[in-house]
């Protein structure tokens, strides 16, 4: 993503915070996964959005209106040493030559910068509760110059939550936003394809799941979020993390995984035969599923409202649970009741960007909200019969299917950022064959 890019969302905020506001934003902290061995480490996605600047320890101020600059960031010193063993520091420098900081300052200086910088502000936006330790700071900062209001200081009186007004920008992409979401999808539809080209009888849940782990980081991706690899009845396990059972002939294999690619995650399921061959039952479910699926995709248009797609799928699925004799009874009371819900007991999509649950509101008041231009969601809709579900006939039970898009809301037909990975089950047959040859 280009300077330019965070300098306009940083415009923006600037914008709706109003003259007399201040906010600040912390960097994400480097968390231990044990020992002294540390996670990866991922920047804040909020801090992300508006700065573009990688490092932990940092914090980036904006300011209306002040002369010196709006945009201050206060980052980690340069220090040869440190440097040996974790690797380049921008430095306070660096955060104005290479991420467009008007000031920059030492993070270690912020205790005695900072409060000068709130003094003559009346409202702090700064979302409380994502991290603790840094709130207190903040609350320190604003009380210490409370403490000496008595002497003529103007000092805040306001707390505003900088996530409502951050949220909303981000709920709505950007231009570079979706070529960089649309990278994302591609690479993810690539590693789909990679798995299902050695899926056969024998082979392990977690070999399927390296595959995709190559692909994405063929690419310099990472995963947006663990990939669940469930053959058979583990596919009927919503959030099944295992991946650690045989494939089996004549099982489905259902794959949930999407990339992190420059921040932006994709979010893709496929579910397909081990074998290559649909069974009667599974193609019947599957062909329930995907008409759901392309019902929801057509109703994710602007002027729908958010709840619209999950309706269309709803209609469709308990319309063919009737067909293959799962419920009996007036398609509309069905419905009403949620007669579904024992095998389809999820929403149909969620909002995507930045994180795979990405930020927006999905109601505004009490109504739910309107599709827009730039919103991006996926389109899930599933069926999961569980092995013990007696409600079902039982050439059924077992089964579980689940087909995941992602989906950009435009000014006409939705586009399907990952349309390019099959899954008309003709198709998915032909190219297994076809790998297989």
């Amino acid at each position: 993503m280009k300077r330019d890019e965070f300098a306009r969302r940083r415009r923006q905020l600037l914008r709706e915070m109003g003259r007399d506001a201040i906010a600040i934003l912390p960097a994400a902290p480097v968390r231990l996964r044990n020992g002294d061995v540390e996670y990866a480490y991922r920047q804040d996605s909020d801090f992300h959005f508006l700065t573009g600047f990688p490092e932990p320890e940092a914090v980036a101020v904006l300011i209306p209106h002040r002369a010196e600059g709006e945009y201050v960031l206060f980052c980690r010193e340069r220090d040869v040493t440190r440097e040996l063993w974790d690797g380049d520091r921008a430095g306070p420098d660096g955060a104005v030559s290479r991420y467009g900081a008007d000031d920059a300052f030492p993070i270690g200086d912020i205790d005695e910068i900072l409060p000068g910088l709130l003094e003559s502000r009346a409202r702090v936006c700064h979302t409380m509760g994502l991290h603790p330790e840094f709130d207190q700071r903040v609350i320190g900062w604003v009380n210490g110059l409370r403490a000496q209001a008595k002497h003529g200081l103007h000092t805040p009186q306001e707390f505003v939550a900088l996530d409502h007004l951050l949220h909303d920008m981000r709920l709505y992409k950007s231009r570079p936003e979706l070529h960089t979401m649309r990278r994302s999808a591609a690479i993810a539809a690539e590693a789909h394809r990679r798995a299902m080209r050695l899926a056969a009888p024998g082979i392990m849940e977690y070999e399927l799941a390296a595959e995709l782990l190559h692909e994405f980081h063929r690419h310099h991706a990472e995963v947006a979020y663990e990939p669940i690899v469930g053959g058979g009845a583990n596919a009927c396990v919503l959030h099944y993390r295992a991946n650690a059972a045989p494939l089996g002939d004549g099982d489905l294999v259902l794959i949930d995984a999407g990339c992190e690619y420059d921040y932006y995650a994709s979010d893709i399921t496929r579910t397909f035969p081990v074998n290559g061959r649909y069974s009667p039952a599974q193609r019947a479910l599957y062909e329930v599923v995907l008409a759901a699926q392309l019902a929801a995709i057509r109703a994710c248009v602007a002027g729908n409202h958010w709840n619209d797609p999950h309706d269309a799928a709803v209609r469709v699925i308990t319309q063919g649970l009737v067909s293959l004799g799962f419920l009996k009874g007036k398609l509309a009371k069905l419905i009403k009741d949620g007669a579904y819900r024992e095998w389809f007991m999820h929403r149909t999509g969620h909002w995507l960007g930045l994180d795979v649950h990405d930020v927006g509101d999905y109601k505004v008041g009490d109504a739910w909200r309107v599709l827009e231009p730039g919103m991006v969601l996926t389109v899930e809709p599933g069926i999961y019969v569980a092995p013990g579900s007696r409600r079902a006939p039982k050439e059924f039970r077992g089964i579980g299917i689940r087909i995941e898009d992602d989906v950009a809301v435009t000014r006409g037909a939705a586009e399907v950022l990952t349309a390019e990975l099959l899954k008309d089950p003709d198709d998915i047959e032909r190219f297994m064959a076809s790998a297989a040859a």
